[in-house]
């Protein structure tokens, strides 16, 4: 399939893994790479450099294809760069930023080689984008996983809105993760889509724990709530007894002091790495509900293209009479 994220990015399928938060290593990056898509190393739970640049070049031995890493700094005021530098340093190709100002990134990268991809959920957020130089934008509509837009724009809105207010590429997410979702993208103005929470239900996500995995085979669209809503950082996780106490505790007018310790990352791990749902969180997409087994990233995306295929001939002899 070609696309303007194909010619752009230099893969076969415009089909781009999220940075998952201790979940984007190697292994699933190099595994979507080769199943011709594009995998993403997520820098920022690396911590420091040396371990960033082991990843990368562990990425280089498990694949000759693109891939990219992935900055999401949100809460890091700037202390990313040292892992910038040394993503630059690695010659990576591609940088796709999210949850935060993407200023300081592509100020840095221009002159560089590196192709940008930045995630937003306004169209004013995608003509800044462009304005300061993106070589595409990711739209991510509420029903995403992990850190959404603070103004609930769904994904069938949010698409054709963007595609129609910048010239460059769009890259739709959130509540995608099957061949028709990703057909449907491709009728609302995108040229590819990004996966988060599909991709963590692979074999080659190594790293999540089957606890973590079958949740999100077992639950529905029903099963997640967004965290944060008062703090301005809204994000979709798993409903649970810790994360509906979570949004109790906002209502009851917690501040972003009290709750530091329940919404941090390593609350993050001790559910996604040990399982445990008392003491822990996971993040997680509407997309769950489209979710009923944890297949190889090969399969999952040979299926994706064979479905959004024979949903095209669908609409064609539909189109057709």
């Amino acid at each position: 399939m070609k696309t303007k994220i194909t010619d752009l990015l230099k893969i076969e399928r415009p089909i781009i893994q999220g940075g998952l938060a201790y979940l984007g290593n190697a292994e699933l990056a190099a595994a979507v790479s080769n199943a011709g898509g594009l995998g993403q190393i997520t820098a920022m739970t690396l911590n420091t450099p040396e371990r960033l640049k082991e990843e990368i070049q562990k990425v280089r031995k498990l694949t000759d294809k693109p891939f990219g890493v992935n900055f999401a700094i949100g809460s890091y005021n700037g202390a990313y760069m040292e892992l910038l530098e040394m993503a630059i340093a690695e010659k990576v190709k591609v940088i796709s930023i999210t949850g935060g100002n993407p200023q300081p990134i592509l100020e840095r990268i221009k002159g560089e080689g590196i192709l940008s991809l930045v995630l937003v959920s306004t169209v004013r957020q995608a003509l800044k984008a462009e304005l300061l130089g993106a070589s595409a934008v990711i739209a991510v509509g509420q029903e995403g996983g992990g850190h959404i837009g603070k103004d609930d724009i769904g994904t069938m809105v949010l698409i054709p809105r963007v595609a129609e207010s910048v010239s460059i590429p769009v890259i739709a997410s959130g509540g995608i993760g099957d061949g028709r979702g990703f057909l449907a993208a491709l009728a609302l103005g995108a040229q590819g889509i990004e996966m988060g929470t599909r991709f963590i239900a692979t074999a080659e996500c190594v790293d999540a724990i089957q606890t973590y995995k079958a949740a999100l085979v077992e639950g529905t669209e029903m099963d997640t709530v967004v965290i944060k809503r008062t703090f301005g950082t809204p994000g979709r996780v798993l409903k649970s007894n810790y994360t509906l106490d979570i949004i109790e505790k906002e209502r009851q007018g917690a501040k972003y002091e009290d709750l530091k310790n329940k919404i941090s990352g390593k609350s993050n791990l001790k559910f996604i790495y040990d399982g445990d749902q008392v003491n822990g969180f996971a993040w997680a997409g509407q997309v769950m509900g489209l979710i009923n087994d944890v297949p190889t990233v090969s399969d999952l995306m040979d299926k994706i293209m064979k479905d959004a295929t024979e949903g095209a001939v669908r609409l064609q002899n539909i189109c057709k009479g």
